[in-house]
């Protein structure tokens, strides 16, 4: 009579046979009268009441009518969901005894977790409609609904009941019955898609941890999370723990991990993971809900592919960071390595191979404060993402002040000695014994490199930034390797630096033009700042940099005054970094530094024109409607975003195409923080730019394009996602 309990071998014995007692010695519920429209008599036991109730009175024609399951529970007792957890059987109702019922749904608003000695269930307690949506076979038909309903409520005991039910609707007019608004209530509790409540299921990964089978979700949500728990629906021998929760982006990313259970009682092959298995998965955050089914990945630690998945990441990582060397925002501080490389014509292999060790320690240690930084930023559950830095005005206005410092030293303004531990910052042949200033090339190398993303390390610092600590750790450990993997080369083939011409009167101008390159460094940070906090206050910054530049100069003519003059130069520093406060102005512009690199200002002025602001809700129904949607998430500090657009976007092929009949352009802005732009790139698995995607009709997921892109590769995403046909 009864359906079988769902009883995990981990659950005691004690409990499944006074269970079984009971399924056989339990009194059916006693119906009860009652006279109101559109509810059955309430069916009563000693803990419960139940009864069958419907949104109207008569069928008034509709082919689809609104019903209920309608539960009141004594203090303390409750009933299951449709999974019930560890122990337990859901309300299961047979109709089959109705007439005119072609069929019934039952749908199952979110449950509470309820947890005793150890083992989880959900369910419900006090009051509760379980909305039923039935389809009339004859809608010109009255309807009657009767059936048994088998149910099971518990408490400190479990009791399983049998209650008769019946309910009939006349034909007639439409007419609400009292009943209607109770049945929405609970309808309304019954999880959607999640994009009523600003919630989505982005992913499931799974993976083993020594004997245990792992599952992570993610999660996001428009406003940020508050308690988030996550209900697992799959093969019923399986179970599933509670979750762990962490938060980053501001609260509005939640990684949810479950442990998994079972696995060795599913029929055929024993798997080691969730890998390939369709789960339904349910996301509860106070009133707000999500349900999705999809299938879970493989994911890091997982025999499918985790050991391999993080080995793999971490040669992409250090593929990435070595073509990091290559990238645009990387080729300023080119001037540095290559006059170190100059400077050492001639030298001692020992000096050479130490100076260039020094220099790579200078970036694995960079990248060991960039990892510690984005840990502690992502624990506090702040926004964290490749290049965030140059976002903040303090640390453009630094960076500024630090090459205009280098440029100077270059140009021959000053001997720059950093301290006694670090000297030779410059190369200079007469103080060669210091390492320190190799330690701090390294450092600035990594720090002017961190706007540019390069193929490959986009994937591995998304990998590292959807995950933990450790991974962090490991991916950035890799990106610095990469990028020092050039300094080790010489460390290790010193001949490569010692065979070069000795440094001579040669090198005087050599350094001149070197200092240029840095200057024009300077120039460029001054436009990204420019972006932030206005134009006028990054001009004067500029002037302040200037200035201290003077007072350097000025002081190769005077030696005697160096203590005014540090003093001087100080106080052009500080002054740089009062300048947001006093002339800030609200961010606009920043389109100079894009369009300077423009090879055709005809078609980047055409492309400027065609931008409309990001929108990523509106681009569902643009797809819908039949267009095709080009998004661009772009920031004035990003070098390689801003050559993409000069040397790609702005080709007359490519804007031709993008302004085709049909194709929307929008722009995400990242050059200052923005919590929609960095959710959208999360949900992406992205944390640094640029990024670029393609959605339409052929591709309504969209087609992610390359961090570096291509005149094929932007034409080639257009037409596949307006399905084959061409845009332009």
């Amino acid at each position: 009579m009864f359906s079988t309990l769902k009883l995990p071998a981990r659950m005691g014995s004690a409990l499944a046979l006074a269970l079984a007692v009971l399924a056989f010695s339990a009194a059916p519920a006693k119906a009860a009268a009652d006279g109101r429209p559109g509810a059955s008599p309430w069916q009563q036991t000693e803990q419960t009441a139940l009864r069958l109730i419907a949104a109207t009175e008569t069928t008034g024609g509709a082919r689809i009518l609104s019903l209920g399951l309608h539960f009141k529970l004594k203090p303390g007792w409750k009933i299951y969901w449709r999974s019930p957890g560890d122990a337990g059987f859901p309300p299961r109702p047979d109709w089959s005894p109705s007439e005119n019922l072609k069929t019934a749904v039952l749908h199952w608003p979110a449950p509470r977790r309820f947890e005793v000695l150890g083992m989880q269930t959900l369910g419900y307690t006090g009051e509760v409609v379980l909305p039923m949506a039935v389809e009339l076979t004859d809608p010109a038909k009255p309807l009657r609904v009767a059936g048994a309903v088998n149910y099971l409520t518990c408490k400190e005991i479990c009791i399983p009941y049998t209650a008769e039910l019946a309910l009939t609707l006349p034909r007639g007019p439409v007419q609400p019955s009292p009943f209607a608004h109770l049945i929405g209530r609970f309808q309304a509790d019954v999880p959607g898609d999640g994009g009523l409540h600003g919630l989505a299921i982005e992913r499931a990964e799974t993976w083993t941890q020594g004997k245990t089978t792992l599952l992570l979700v993610t999660a996001s949500a428009a406003s940020p999370f508050q308690a988030p728990d996550l209900y697992a629906e799959g093969p019923p021998e399986l179970a599933f723990s509670k979750p762990s929760v962490d938060f980053s982006n501001a609260g509005r990313t939640a990684r949810l991990r479950i442990e998994v259970y079972g696995l060795d009682a599913l029929e055929g092959p024993k798997p080691e993971t969730l890998a390939g298995q369709s789960l339904t998965l349910t996301l509860i955050d106070g009133k707000r809900t999500a349900e999705r089914r999809l299938t879970v990945a493989a994911g890091i630690g997982s025999a499918a592919g985790g050991a391999t998945s993080l080995a793999l990441i971490l040669m992409l990582a250090v593929l990435g960071g070595l073509i990091l060397n290559l990238m645009p925002c990387v080729l300023p501080v080119l001037s540095i390595k290559l006059l170190g490389v100059v400077g050492h014509g001639g030298g001692e292999r020992r000096k050479v191979r130490l100076s260039f060790v020094a220099s790579a320690a200078g970036i694995l240690a960079a990248f060991g404060v960039l990892a510690a930084a984005l840990i502690a930023l992502k624990a506090a559950g702040m926004t964290v993402g490749w290049g965030i830095q140059f976002q903040q005005p303090w640390f453009l206005i630094a960076m500024t002040l630090m090459v205009t410092v280098f440029a100077c030293n270059l140009w021959g303004f000053f001997e720059f000695r950093l301290l006694r531990w670090a000297d030779d910052w410059g190369e200079h042949s007469t103080h060669t014994h210091g390492l320190g200033g190799h330690f701090l090339q390294g450092a600035l190398a990594t720090l002017l490199a961190t706007p540019c993303s390069a193929p490959f390390l986009g994937t591995a610092v998304g990998f590292a930034l959807a995950r933990g600590p450790v991974e962090i750790g490991a991916v950035f450990a890799a990106l610095g390797l990469g990028l020092a993997l050039p300094f080790l080369a010489v460390a290790l083939f010193p001949a490569l630096a010692t065979r070069l011409p000795k440094p001579g009167p040669w090198i005087v101008t050599f350094r001149r033009f070197l200092g240029l390159a840095l200057a024009a460094t300077g120039v460029w940070l001054l436009s990204v700042l420019a972006t932030g906090v206005g134009f006028m206050a990054a001009a004067v910054v500029g002037a302040l940099a200037a200035a201290a530049a003077g007072v350097l100069f000025l002081g190769r003519q005077r030696p005697d005054g160096a203590g005014l003059r540090t003093s001087a130069w100080l106080a052009a520093a500080v002054a740089a970094f009062l300048v947001p406060g006093w002339l800030g102005e609200t961010p606009g512009g920043g389109k100079a530094a894009a369009t300077a690199l423009a090879p055709d200002p005809e078609a980047a002025q055409t492309l400027d024109a065609l931008w409309t602001p990001f929108d990523e809700a509106a681009i569902p129904k643009l797809v819908a409607e039949g267009k095709t949607v080009f998004v661009d998430v772009t920031a004035d500090w990003c070098l390689t975003c801003q050559v993409n657009k000069a040397f790609v976007l702005s080709a007359s092929a490519v804007v031709a195409a993008l302004k085709g009949p049909g194709v929307v352009v929008m722009k995400a802005d990242w050059t200052l923080p923005d919590p929609g732009v960095s959710a959208y790139l999360a949900r992406h698995q992205r944390y640094g730019i640029p990024f670029n995607a393609v959605y339409g009709p052929g591709a309504p997921k969209g087609v992610v394009l390359p961090e570096l892109l291509s005149r094929k590769s932007v034409l080639d995403a257009l037409e596949k996602a307006a399905g084959g046909k061409k845009t332009g």
